[in-house]
């Protein structure tokens, strides 16, 4: 069974065909039983893969030819968005960072969401790219074991966490989150994949390029804590709610790390693929 694909388009709920080129309106197709605002549908996601199912069964006049400029973020309104620092060993090396003993945690904004394929208003001479893997929560909870966790997880996507390197260190000790919550600098997408149905979930081939560049490129079992641990840790801490989202740390690559650095200029284009999850494709302006 191939795993349920969930975006957005025009600010409601989609499902993704097998093949990418279509998609269903999720009220329309299910005869109003399930909602159009993405966040309730996130909130019944059972009953989304459920509807998934049978995708097979849609008449041609239920698909939508689909435009991947169209689409939107398909987690418009979360709670709370988490990211991990300094999660990849071979990340950590290229910074010169010892590897954390408990997850590096910061979050970002929800005012800098952008779509799949948006815009990157660049400022300053230090923006950054970093790919991540990104997991949406479908069911939230406090203390949520490492064993019971994935059950938490409604699916994974692709993120760029874009970063003004100046603005996060223009202090001593630096801040995380603002100089990674500019406008626009939370991309996800292009939709979120049932994690359940993912045979690749526990080690997903990774790539950012930057202009056409391959930037940064890795396994995600590279990771020091794996999407349990981050999920086991952060409900130990904080409630989590469905439609959270969990950036879950970038490999080596970056441009702060390279030698010589190598920042984002007018006119890159930063695509970010993850196996099975699909790929970003962002401008910068």
């Amino acid at each position: 069974m191939s795993a349920a694909r969930f975006g957005c388009v025009d600010g409601r709920s989609a499902l993704i065909t097998e093949s990418l080129d279509n998609y269903i309106d999720i009220e329309k197709f299910s005869g109003g039983k399930l909602p159009s605002d993405p966040m309730a549908c996130i909130n019944r996601w059972s009953e989304v893969c459920d509807l998934a199912k049978t995708l097979p069964s849609a008449k041609a006049t239920d698909l939508i030819a689909l435009n991947f400029d169209k689409l939107d973020c398909p987690v418009p309104r979360p709670r709370q968005i988490f990211a991990v620092g300094v999660n990849y060993k071979a990340h950590a090396a290229e910074m010169n960072h010892g590897l954390p003993k408990e997850p590096l945690v910061f979050t970002k904004f929800p005012s800098s969401l952008n779509r799949p394929h948006g815009q990157i208003k660049l400022v300053g001479e230090k923006c950054d790219y970093e790919a991540e893997l990104v997991a949406i929560v479908g069911k939230g909870g406090r203390n949520i074991s490492v064993a019971d966790a994935w059950s938490h997880v409604a699916g994974l996507c692709v993120g760029q966490d874009f970063s003004d390197r100046a603005l996060q260190y223009a202090n001593t000790p630096p801040q995380f989150s603002l100089g990674k919550s500019r406008e626009g600098f939370t991309a996800i997408g292009p939709y979120i994949t049932d994690a359940a149905t993912l045979t690749t979930r526990g080690n997903l081939e990774m790539t950012c390029r930057v202009s056409g560049e391959i930037m940064q490129h890795t396994q995600t079992d590279d990771m020091i804590f794996e999407i349990p641990d981050i999920i086991a840790y952060l409900s130990g801490i904080c409630e989590l709610f469905a439609g959270d989202v969990i950036y879950t740390g970038t490999p080596s690559g970056v441009g702060a790390g390279r030698t010589p650095q190598r920042f984002l200029r007018t006119g890159d284009i930063v695509e970010t693929t993850i196996q099975d999850l699909g790929t970003l494709r962002n401008t910068c302006i």
